[in-house]
């Protein structure tokens, strides 16, 4: 199942809006084939999984990272039916669907089959891969990734502005790869003015991945981009990275609307430099504790990059 939930971060963002979902394939003891959901949300990963199997998938089981899908579409069949039909003996699933056209609805159809299913293998792994659509699915709203690159002390630049580089190649390199990895990129009208930044991924290979470009902004937005008005209002993507500066950054965490934040540390000092982050709200500083769980730290060449989730009951 481990295989298959990384199978299915493939699909992320490409897979908007359907879920990105990963599915493998596997028959004595040997992996036959592998899926994920492609880009535009067709075909399914189960889809293309089978595709690749053949004939090899019949009394094979099959891994999938999301509950089969139990509803028929225009754009193709049920998954649930897919794997019916393929002759599959066993299906492993990571998590159940909430959608309520299929939540239960696959996994019965498939034990009506006479199919044997097993169900919550690495449920909160499989979420946190799909943490987009999913965070639609449960709070209709875009997940939101905060990126942050500070030195030491704090600040994001120096306190004439320039910023140009706090951190080394390698962290930005990550940060382009995050960047590959969400539909939209935010920054701030101060942003914008001072570093006219592109915000497009520079990696090799992931160009075309470059995210939707939005502004937060009471105006107008210049050609290319997107006007926002609020971290509220953004609608129309499933995962957004908030990339600067101060002001747009304490407002989607006085919004409380980071679900996700990345904390990009240089081994520099500045002092004096404009802080990370303005006012967020806070009245009393116990409200500030029990917010966050730290999930991932790295150190990408002699930055250290720490990785924080918004600990939310969804």
């Amino acid at each position: 199942m481990a295989v298959a939930i990384a199978l299915s971060r493939r699909g992320r963002p490409a897979a908007a809006p359907n879920p990105n979902v990963g599915c493998l394939i596997v028959k004595d003891g040997r992996v036959v084939a592998r899926g994920w959901t492609q880009p535009g949300g067709r075909p399914h990963a189960e889809a293309m999984a089978l595709a690749a199997a053949g004939a090899a998938v019949r009394g094979a089981t099959a891994y999938v990272t999301l509950e089969p899908c139990a509803h028929a579409s225009p754009r193709g069949p049920a998954c649930s039916d897919a794997l019916i039909a393929a002759g599959v003996a066993r299906v492993v699933i990571a998590a159940q669907d909430p959608d309520p056209r299929t939540d239960g609805k696959g996994i019965e159809r498939l034990q009506d089959a006479g199919i044997e299913v097993v169900f919550n293998v690495l449920p909160a792994d499989a979420r946190a891969a799909m943490a987009p659509w999913w965070t639609r699915q449960a709070l209709g709203r875009p997940f939101v990734t905060l990126k942050l690159a500070t030195s030491l002390d704090g600040c994001i630049a120096m306190a004439d502005g320039s910023s140009r580089w706090i951190t080394g190649a390698r962290a930005r390199s990550h940060g382009h790869l995050e960047r590959a990895s969400h539909e939209a990129i935010l920054v701030g009208r101060g942003t914008l003015d001072a570093d006219t930044p592109k915000l497009d991924v520079r990696l090799p290979g992931l160009e075309g991945r470059s995210p939707k470009k939005l502004l937060l902004t009471s105006g107008t937005a210049p050609e290319g981009w997107t006007a926002v008005a609020a971290p509220e209002s953004i609608d129309g993507v499933d995962s957004l990275l908030v990339e600067g500066g101060a002001g747009a950054a304490s407002a989607f965490l006085a919004a409380d609307r980071v679900d996700r934040l990345l904390l990009y540390r240089a081994p520099i000092l500045i002092g004096g430099g404009r802080s990370a982050l303005g006012d967020i709200g806070l009245t009393d500083l116990a409200e500030a504790h029990g917010r966050w769980r730290q999930i991932d730290i790295r150190m990408l060449g002699s930055d250290r990059l720490d990785v924080y989730e918004r600990i939310r009951t969804i």
